[in-house]
């Protein structure tokens, strides 16, 4: 027995406890500061006063972060006994995210318009589930490549998963962006969100039975070479998916999400650049169409081409349109910008009564002023090693499917923070799909979690073949 003592110790997830070290006293930190801020705030510390551990805040403020800090070793002990193979570093990355996502919803839920003051523990649940989730699909899914046999099954579900969405959009006539909420068990879920996952192992799954037709191209159109159209008809009508969103649902960033992701995906499995182009050409042909049939397409471009330095030469037009259609993301970069280099602090901005929909849409912007361009280019790298692990595993993996699978949800991730944080910026029109792990909302939380079970999943599969473990 002690002779295998050494032996369990080495093969002990050793990297990922001490990177779950990092995340935890971040964590504890930024959450001693906001309670610190909260204090001054409520005039409970005299600045004259020396400083002693009774002006610290009470141990109790502690409580939801130790919590958050006991499930990610909650998870991290059923990786250790049951995953010891899987991809050590995602889980004290997607740990910090989840965790910076609590704390501001904590302190932005009372600054809110319509004060919500459980707004922290409702997203700590939501991360907490996220999590079980996420041992769920680890356990269950125990061959990746059972997903690919029912892949017609998944587009059927696909379709359901989208009917909420555009039923909404023909109740609204087409007015503007709907929102596909269901309300279930007194929480509202966005299909949506699941909507992603099912697409992506449908397409992985169809383009790993068909990519040598596919990488063949036998259908010839002028120069430009096609798959038959028996190849062709099933990716055409899940695009075609994606076009009712945009045109009914008024959804563009979904419809964008599932237009990339395709995009990707196609070229992986086929090495083709000119199915890419032809696709975006396509694209850019469609979203011509929409800018001219859909006003609320045309209002969220007009904000990418507003001037905002040269306010003080405003017209009149442009105060109205200020104050209107282009409120949201001027009070956004206004408060983007007041957080300079370090930003205001943890707790010491404005970003609940002056940003709108800050806890969704603008959490990057909020964040902004607080944490400033140093903590934002800190998110940024945190995301980019997200993403760096998630084709890291695709790349490793053994299977054509596994392959497909893995970069076809790190794309979806992937083109997620782009596309919300682009917005946030004003280099493209703001769409309401929520930040990764940041943004308040249970439905995203609990469909990234299911993201990074699978990779995981795949990761631990990849490394026992490997090893010949399985």
């Amino acid at each position: 027995m002690a002779s295998q003592a050494p032996g369990t110790l080495s093969r002990y997830r050793w990297r990922e406890l001490g990177l779950l070290i990092i995340p935890s006293l971040i964590i504890i930190l930024v959450m001693t500061q906001l309670l610190l801020a909260n204090s001054v705030k409520q005039a409970a510390l005299d600045a004259n006063a020396p400083f002693s551990t009774k002006t610290l805040p009470p141990l109790q403020g502690l409580i939801p972060v130790l919590g958050l800090i006991a499930a990610l070793l909650g998870v991290h002990a059923v990786l250790n006994i049951f995953f010891r193979k899987a991809d050590q570093v995602l889980l004290p990355l997607v740990g910090l995210l989840s965790g910076i996502g609590v704390l501001f919803a904590t302190r932005i839920g009372p600054d809110l318009p319509t004060p919500i003051e459980t707004l922290g523990s409702h997203q700590l649940l939501w991360v907490i589930l996220g999590m079980g989730l996420c041992c769920i699909v680890l356990a269950v899914l125990r061959d990746v490549t059972w997903l690919g046999r029912y892949k017609y099954t998944w587009a059927v579900i696909s379709f359901i998963l989208a009917l909420p969405a555009l039923i909404n959009g023909i109740r609204s006539h087409g007015g503007g962006p709907t929102r596909d909420t269901l309300g279930v068990g007194g929480t509202g879920l966005q299909p949506s969100e699941l909507l992603k996952i099912a697409l992506v192992i449908f397409f992985a799954a169809y383009l790993n039975d068909n990519r040598d037709i596919l990488a063949q191209g036998y259908l010839r159109l002028g120069k430009l070479r096609l798959p038959p159209l028996r190849q062709l008809g099933p990716l055409l009508t899940m695009l075609g998916l994606a076009l009712l969103i945009f045109l009914i649902a008024s959804d563009l960033g979904l419809a964008l999400l599932i237009y990339s992701t395709f995009l990707s995906l196609v070229y992986l499995a086929s090495g083709r650049l000119t199915y890419v182009l032809s696709a975006f050409g396509a694209f850019i042909v469609l979203g011509f169409v929409g800018y001219m049939l859909l006003s609320y397409v045309r209002n969220r471009f007009a904000v990418v081409s507003f001037d905002v330095v040269n306010w003080q030469h405003w017209t009149t037009k442009d105060n109205t349109f200020a104050d209107n259609a282009g409120y949201q993301i001027l009070q956004g970069l206004i408060g983007l910008s007041s957080g300079g280099l370090f930003g205001a602090g943890i707790g010491m901005g404005h970003p609940g009564g002056f940003i709108p929909v800050v806890e969704s849409d603008l959490m990057f912007s909020g964040l902004g002023e607080e944490i400033g361009l140093m903590g934002l280019f800190a998110i940024l790298g945190i995301y980019l090693l997200v993403i760096h692990r998630g084709y890291r595993i695709a790349m490793q993996a053994t299977d054509t499917f596994s392959q497909l699978l893995a970069a076809g949800l790190t794309t979806i991730f992937a083109v997620q923070t782009l596309v919300i944080i682009a917005g946030n910026l004003k280099l493209m029109p703001l769409t309401g799909i929520p930040l990764p792990f940041l943004s308040q909302g249970g439905s995203s939380v609990l469909a990234n979690y299911i993201i990074i079970g699978i990779l995981l999943r795949i990761s631990h599969n990849t490394a026992l073949q490997r090893d010949g473990g399985i």
